[in-house]
């Protein structure tokens, strides 16, 4: 009876699954675990280009005048990525129950609404721990003080930590399969992290972008315009294939 040789690789097809010993039996003989040419072929490797938001404050006129007099403007320190939003010269001083964090960033334009994004982080200095919200959602939320040159305000709402999101417009959204309101699941690069509930935004006028808060990318360690790949959609992997994932 003449001795079966083992594999060069171990082709393993969409929905298969590994044993734990079966995998162990693989790679302690350096047998690489490889997907099927037709489940590679479904995964397409799309990837997004990623944008770190620090601590923020988004502005209602009304507070705005109250912080800053009444003949007070916005005055414009550079735009970013999305379209009509920019980055604005004027800060704020946001105060906690513990501690405050100065020289936040107002971003523009004005808003119906007042809207203050930290991250978790930063709730340990001002002893105030908001939950993970959706922009714009702030029912419910903590409030906080907010300290401007001529006044201050106190909001009943609105301090969240943002959830991480995706700008597409119409265009990337036909490329990623999705619509408003899909999420998808990315992965980091340099210190490999896994979102797995990543909210899709679409909009015709939008530009492709992940966004996340500094823990998030001090965790993943990735920065402003570097690029995550997606490898999911609507909590389901492209791939079921077990062992390390080859990025590429």
């Amino acid at each position: 009876m003449s001795k079966q040789k083992l594999p060069k690789e171990f082709p393993l097809q969409e929905g298969d699954k590994l044993t734990p010993s079966a995998k162990d039996f693989l790679l302690d003989r350096k047998i690489p675990i490889v997907a099927d040419k037709a489940v590679v072929s479904n995964s397409v490797q799309l990837t997004i280009p990623v944008g770190v938001s620090n601590r923020h404050a988004h502005l209602s006129e009304y507070h705005f005048h109250l912080l800053f007099g009444d003949r007070a403007s916005l005055t414009v320190l550079r735009s970013l990525s999305q379209p009509g939003q920019f980055a604005a010269y004027e800060t704020v001083t946001i105060v906690g129950q513990k501690g405050v964090l100065q020289n936040v960033r107002i971003l523009g334009p004005l808003r119906n609404h007042t809207q203050i994004e930290i991250s978790k982080t930063d709730g340990f200095t001002l002893g105030v721990h908001p939950p993970i919200r959706p922009s714009g959602l702030i029912e419910g939320t903590p409030g906080i003080t907010i300290v401007g040159p001529v006044g201050s305000v106190t909001i009943d709402t609105g301090l969240i930590i943002a959830k991480n999101h995706v700008h597409l417009s119409k265009a990337d959204a036909k490329i990623f399969d999705v619509i408003n309101g899909d999420s998808l699941i990315v992965k980091s690069n340099k210190r490999p992290v896994i979102f797995h509930d990543v909210t899709v935004r679409v909009q015709e006028e939008y530009q492709l972008e992940f966004h996340i808060d500094m823990d998030e990318a001090n965790a993943s360690g990735v920065n402003t315009g570097d690029t995550v790949r997606v490898i999911g959609k609507n909590r389901s992997l492209f791939s079921t294939i077990l062992g390390d994932e080859q990025d590429g």
